[in-house]
């Protein structure tokens, strides 16, 4: 059965309520509010327009933003969040600026995945970023990541131009200075003590240049040497290290040697100042006695020459052992008398 496509067409039209209002269905509603009310399409115009700039009068600014306010393009004042009120669009404009987001600018890598465990992208594309000469002459390979803060709102939307772009060529110029002024194993292995000299480096400029941000940290990612050379390297690191067990096994035998050395030469030369000190006294004490004895033969000589001479015999005679009494007319040996004790005898 064939459609009779213009017969359907009349059929909805006829019928009320089957299809959207048409053109001049709009157009002869209109000539009817205007005849009731004088001037009614102004003033519905002027609602219209009412209703477009009340609504740009009214914004709110979420809790971790501030509104910065412009007049005609120049800066007039600084909202806090919430509900604010302005001027209608095209004599005041808001702009939201973040002051407690931490933002952060990448030099050697991209953040892939945030997380826990963070994976980053490194390659060639960024190597141009954290290649750097160090202040012995050696390149390192740098990779870091900068976070801060925007502090100042006025400062971060009027003072520089293109303060992201800023903020990355002093971070670069900041970091090569330091990694500038020391070694490669310093860069390598020191790299807590770089980011502190960077961050008070990089702070100290944004501030000169009035950027109203805030540092909040430098943090290093792991530093190492470019791929070509890192073979090399490893070789010398490992000399490097078998330098230093020689150094530390050397001095290990000064410390255990050297010691009981010292203490050998201190005890000699204490027991040759002691027999030193013995043979001083002793002889103080003989010169002492010769004079003292002296003085008595002075006063007695007789009897000082009898009794030194008894002294003497009483010495000497215990020491003689066995005596012989030998005539001097005499050939052969003959015992006259055995002065000597008896075993088991008195004097």
């Amino acid at each position: 059965m064939a459609w009779d496509w213009d017969k359907l067409q009349q059929q909805r039209k006829g019928a009320p309520g089957t299809g959207p209002p048409q053109m001049d269905e709009i157009i002869s509603k209109l000539r009817t509010v205007r005849g009731k009310f004088p001037g009614g399409a102004w003033i519905i115009i002027i609602l219209v327009i009412v209703v477009l700039l009340g609504s740009s009068c009214f914004y709110t600014v979420a809790v971790d933003e501030v509104g910065v306010v412009q007049r005609f393009g120049k800066y007039a004042r600084t909202t806090p969040p919430g509900l604010n009120f302005k001027l209608p669009r095209g004599i005041e404009k808001v702009t939201k600026v973040k002051v407690r987001f931490v933002f952060k600018e990448e030099f050697g890598l991209r953040t892939l995945q945030a997380g826990i465990r963070t994976r980053y992208a490194s390659g060639a594309a960024y190597l141009s970023e954290s290649l750097m000469l160090t202040g012995d002459l050696n390149v390192a390979v740098v990779p870091w990541i900068v976070q801060f803060r925007i502090v100042d709102p006025y400062k971060y939307l009027f003072k520089v131009r293109n303060v992201r772009s800023t903020l990355r060529d002093l971070a670069e110029s900041s970091m090569r200075l330091v990694v500038g002024d020391r070694s490669i194993n310093e860069v390598i292995s020191k790299r807590q003590e770089i980011a502190h000299a960077a961050q008070a480096l990089l702070q100290k400029e944004l501030d000169e240049a009035e950027t109203g941000i805030k540092i909040a940290t430098i943090e290093m990612k792991k530093t190492n040497v470019p791929q070509p050379v890192q073979p090399s390297f490893n070789q010398v690191n490992q000399a490097i290290q078998e330098k230093e067990r020689m150094i530390y096994k050397a001095r290990e035998e000064y410390n255990r040697v050297i010691p009981a050395a010292k203490g050998q030469a201190e005890k000699t030369i204490s027991a040759a100042e002691g027999y030193a000190l013995d043979r001083v006294n002793r002889a103080k004490g003989d010169a002492s006695r010769f004079l003292a004895l002296y003085e008595e033969y002075r006063k007695a000589k007789d009897v000082t020459r009898r009794r030194l001479y008894l002294e003497a015999i009483l010495d000497i005679f215990p020491k003689l052992g066995n005596k012989y009494i030998i005539d001097a007319d005499q050939k052969n040996l003959l015992p006259f008398l055995n002065m000597g004790l008896p075993k088991g005898g008195s004097k």
